[in-house]
């Protein structure tokens, strides 16, 4: 049996799976059983299912919000261009590309891209690898999504549906290939989210286009899906409770005033020196340690880094006003902070100081709706759980000194994959760099080349303990997988 065999016939056992289910549940209730009768002939009473809530983002959708960048979709050559063949275009509206080599191994990458905010606008990216793909014959494919914000469900879809007619559109182009022998997932940022989805079991039971991945490699990726608006909120609640502006609701009134009041009184000039705190300020920065992943490397450099430390710490300020619904990929509110341990005196496991004890019993608490995630009638959740319930191969690399999309993810989805009794199936990396995504080409190449031989040779590589609290504390931790190729490189002691 091939893979798309497979694929198609797990979905087939799960549609079995529901009809009998459903099938036992009417049949507790018919005319067989011991029921109480009575004049409606065994009818029960009629039960309407409610609607679904709105969200946002199907006016988005629904109103054409999105503008697919039709100009931005060709792409120049790598070297000779003779050496590939390199098309673009739209897969039921949705833009791609698509590179092949003259001397294609067989085997498809399928790229997808990060997260892109509010922008209107829909295009494509490379993958940062592609010289090396090229090089060794590897075909790659990425998607542009049917939309932005953080629609994890579109980018996985659309990535899925354009692998799966990738030989249909050689074909139209000329190019006549057979099925891929091997697909490979490569993701980054919130297309790491996508990669470790593609993953999972969740995802080829309910996907509208599913596909059995050979392995994936997520970069800087959200591994906690939804407890990344934990983090935002967390952060955000503490940063307000110390500065003397304490949130009494959610979502917060005020955000942004609430944030220009903090940064005046836990910086001692924000814009000046985004390194230097008052003593309160200390306090979060020791917060923020612990809600990112805890002492390690690279923490307190990133912190203070006037560049990528700035421009993250900047991105957190604006999650202040968040409503927990992922700015309307969500109906209701998911965020949940009732169990977020602030410490900023002790590390986590010891006895909270008096004051620790104050600040958490006073900071407000947020609770999530029942059911702001829940399973779609029509495919996948609209933010894919990634439940650690791996199928194939997953190598992770994250950068320590990460604020925007902390490594405490890693630490997250290692927890939820050895909960699940996978943890043979991931490997996971730390690189010595601060801020988001600053991996060097050849910690990239490494990683993917080492998940390719893994498939291949069913040896499992080296990788990282996150897990450890006192293994990541070491000042020699993730000098494993650092290369140094860059500024931002920090060297090992």
């Amino acid at each position: 049996m091939n893979k798309q065999s497979f694929v198609k016939f797990a979905v087939f056992l799960a549609s079995i799976s529901s009809i009998l289910l459903l099938a036992g549940c009417f049949g507790s209730s018919g005319s067989g059983g011991s029921g109480s009768g009575g004049s409606n002939g065994g009818e029960g009473p009629t039960v309407t299912t409610p609607a679904p809530p709105a969200r946002e983002h199907d006016t988005r959708i629904t109103e054409g919000y999105y503008r697919l960048v039709l100009e931005d979709l060709p792409f120049d050559p790598i070297g000779d261009p003779a050496s590939t063949d390199r098309w673009w275009g739209e897969l039921d509206g949705v833009g791609y590309r698509i590179e092949v080599p003259d001397h294609w191994n067989g085997a498809l990458v399928v790229y997808a891209h990060g997260y892109r905010g509010d922008e209107r606008e829909l295009r494509v990216d490379n993958p940062e690898i592609r010289p090396y793909l090229i090089e060794n014959g590897y075909a790659w494919a990425a998607s542009a999504y049917a939309a932005n914000h953080y629609d994890v469900r579109s980018g996985l879809e659309n990535s899925n549906a354009l692998a799966l007619n990738f030989t249909k559109i050689a074909a139209e182009r000329g190019r006549e290939i057979e099925e891929p022998v091997r697909h490979y997932m490569i993701g980054q940022s919130m297309g790491g989210h996508i990669a470790g989805a593609a993953l999972e079991a969740e995802t080829l039971s309910k996907a509208n286009n599913p596909l059995l991945y050979d392995g994936a490699l997520s970069l800087c990726g959200v591994m906690g899906d939804a407890e990344i608006l934990d983090y935002f909120t967390a952060y955000n609640l503490a940063a307000m409770q110390l500065g003397g502006v304490p949130a009494d609701s959610f979502p917060v009134a005020d955000g942004e005033s609430r944030v220009e009041t903090f940064k005046e009184a836990l910086w001692v000039d924000y814009d000046a020196d985004i390194g230097a705190l008052t003593a309160e300020g200390e306090k979060l920065r020791a917060i923020l340690m612990n809600l990112s992943g805890g002492e390690r490397p690279t923490f307190n450099e990133a912190f203070s880094d006037p560049i990528s430390g700035r421009r993250e710490l900047d991105i957190l300020h604006g999650y202040a006003d968040n409503d927990g619904t992922a700015y309307g990929i969500l109906a209701q509110n998911i965020v949940d902070t009732r169990s977020v341990d602030y410490r900023f005196e002790t590390a986590p496991g010891a006895t909270r100081t008096t004051a620790e004890n104050q600040f958490n019993n006073l900071i407000l608490r947020v609770s999530p709706s029942s059911d702001a995630n829940p399973a779609q009638d029509d495919g996948l959740r609209w933010i894919p759980r990634l439940r650690g319930e791996l199928n194939a191969p997953m190598i992770t690399l994250h950068t320590l000194g990460d604020l925007w999309v902390p490594f405490s993810m890693q630490q997250i989805y290692a927890q939820r994959v050895k909960d699940q009794g996978y943890a043979d199936l991931l490997v996971q990396r730390a690189i010595r760099a601060v801020g988001h995504c600053d991996f060097t080409y050849e910690e990239q190449v490494t990683a993917f080349s080492d998940l390719v031989d893994w498939h291949m040779e069913n040896v499992k590589p080296d990788g990282d303990d996150v897990l450890d609290a006192a293994t990541v504390a070491s000042p020699d931790y993730g000098c494993g997988f650092t290369i140094d190729g860059g500024d931002e490189a920090f060297p090992c002691p």
